[in-house]
């Protein structure tokens, strides 16, 4: 029986994962008393006992936690920023070309971020087949439900006597310096991030991603690209869609799912690529798990939603 060890299970993401693999009856959970959950030394005990540990940590303190693995076999899975385009990680989005296959052997998994994996989803694929090039500056629009914001904002927009303003969306990361920047263009071989538009509204859970483009940006059709897509996603927990309801998207329509979906839609002037999924689900604790299943010589979808 693998045992799991989540370093940081009182977050949001940590307690989501905690959750599903608190139903499985392959996996033995390490736990820590609450009064040792900060203590280095409980901590590198847990870390180095488990045949995989999840970081579920601020940047910072995810870098201090790599640090206390002594242990050659444990498999860290981090859910943090601190380590997507550092040396030696290797990037947790099974479905990208040549990843599984990483992630399997890999020690060190860098889980994507929410907002990255939307746009990775819908990006990497058209350059991968030369629809788009290394040079494209692209721009992103991206619709989050508030748990993505962790539990300082969930109870913000939950609180009865909230601030007004929190009834209507509100965009952030107007500086353009949004921490998913670096990882949306790294590995989709960008040589610019996009221009990115993140917008939190008030609902819970759900997630819808954005790119629009012109023929300055691509000469392929909405067909060509649908095309693509099929071909790209043949396995895996990303999958090609096709249609609306009724002419609208709703942000929550993959609420509670672990896997994604991508679409495109429009004409040979404007073109609309779309992801849809959970920003708690294939955005963080269901992308974690599936990473965890890989490296555990799994099926990627056990104890998944999908």
């Amino acid at each position: 029986m693998a045992k799991v060890f989540i370093d940081g299970s009182a977050g949001t993401t940590g307690l989501r994962i905690r959750e599903r693999l608190a139903e499985r009856p392959d996996l033995s959970l390490i736990s820590l008393p609450e009064d040792l959950r900060k203590d280095p030394s409980a901590r590198r005990d847990a870390l180095d006992a488990a045949d995989v540990a999840f970081l579920c940590l601020p940047d910072a303190a995810s870098v201090e936690a790599v640090s206390l693995v002594s242990s050659p076999d444990t498999v860290i899975i981090d859910t943090s920023t601190a380590h997507r385009t550092a040396p030696g990680w290797t990037y947790g989005f099974p479905e990208l070309t040549g990843m599984r296959e990483k992630i399997r052997t890999a020690k060190r998994v860098a889980n994507p971020g929410c907002h990255a994996s939307g746009f990775i989803a819908l990006v990497f694929p058209l350059v991968a087949a030369g629809l788009l090039g290394k040079g494209a500056r692209l721009s992103c629009f991206s619709l989050t439900g508030y748990s993505g914001g962790g539990k300082k904002m969930i109870a913000e927009y939950e609180a009865p006597d909230r601030d007004p303003l929190y009834g209507a969306p509100r965009q952030y990361g107007l500086t353009q310096v949004h921490k998913h920047l670096p990882e949306m263009a790294a590995v989709c071989g960008l040589d610019h991030p996009p221009v990115f538009c993140p917008v939190v509204a008030p609902y819970y859970a759900g997630m819808e991603v954005t790119v629009p483009l012109t023929p300055a940006d691509t000469e392929a059709s909405p067909a060509r690209i649908a095309e693509v897509y099929r071909d790209f996603y043949r396995t895996g927990l990303v999958r090609f869609a096709d249609g609306s309801e009724n002419g609208f998207l709703s942000a929550g329509t993959m609420a509670g799912r672990d896997d994604m979906e991508v679409s495109v839609f429009g004409n040979g002037e404007r073109i609309l690529l779309v992801s849809r999924f959970d920003n708690l689900g294939k955005g963080a604790s269901g992308a974690a798990i599936q990473n965890m299943n890989l490296a555990l010589g799994l099926d990627e979808a056990t104890g998944l939603n999908a």
